[in-house]
């Protein structure tokens, strides 16, 4: 059988937390609940968890504050915030620390749930993929690395670069769906999410402008293209 998965619930109103983690316990999880920013942050440096669930509002230490510490330890660990405010501000601070998702509340345990099993399949998903690089004009792009290699210059790129990288090379010379892109790696084509990934694309071409064979565009109402000289071999 396999061991359960393991998520971090950081959460300081007592009953939310203590409904949260019965509920995802019910559905299969193992889940640690810790009151606070700082009591998150030591359980997480002695424990291996595979998602964190962050309250952005926590006494002595702020959920964000909590994932730029576990991003300097951890660059690859899901983070769901639950946030009580629907701030723009809060929400594009959270994407560009390198969260995964966000929740605004009050929300249902049921929506919750379906946001860590669409990120957690992800990761499991790309995690299962062979090694894989994409020839892209000079480039050699590595997704498994994270890398852009042209010559002996390397880039490495985030998690979410990579991932959206990698849709347009699956898709290349032809329109790669707005939607169907947020939704992959984003799971929601919100307002906040369609914003975080136009940053996502202008930082993309600045990596990929010193070949000029490359080029994304945009592609009114629908998407994105990438277009690039031949037919991309995986």
């Amino acid at each position: 059988m396999e061991d359960k998965l393991s998520i971090m619930l950081c959460e300081d109103d007592e009953n939310l937390g203590m409904l949260l983690r019965e509920y995802l316990q019910a559905k299969g999880y193992a889940v640690d609940l810790l009151p606070d920013g700082d009591a998150g942050y030591k359980s997480f440096l002695k424990n291996n968890y595979d998602l964190c669930v962050l309250d952005v509002m926590m006494p002595k230490k702020d959920g964000l504050t909590l994932a730029q510490e576990i991003r300097a330890v951890n660059s690859e660990v899901p983070i769901i915030f639950l946030t009580a405010k629907s701030l723009k501000e809060d929400i594009l601070d959270g994407f560009k620390i390198g969260a995964d998702d966000y929740i605004t509340k009050p929300f249902s345990m049921e929506e919750l749930l379906f946001r860590i099993e669409a990120i957690l399949r992800r990761v499991k998903g790309k995690r299962g993929k062979e090694a894989t690089s994409y020839k892209i004009g000079e480039f050699t792009f590595d997704t498994q690395k994270q890398l852009l290699i042209l010559g002996d210059k390397l880039t490495k790129l985030t998690t979410k670069e990579s991932e959206l990288l990698s849709l347009l090379c699956l898709h290349a010379n032809e329109i790669l769906e707005r939607n169907y892109a947020l939704k992959s790696i984003w799971i929601d084509d919100n307002y906040f999410n369609a914003r975080s990934m136009d940053v996502y694309i202008t930082k993309l071409r600045k990596h990929l402008k010193i070949d000029p064979s490359i080029e994304i565009i945009n592609i009114h109402g629908k998407g994105y293209k990438l277009i690039i000289p031949e037919p991309i071999q995986p």
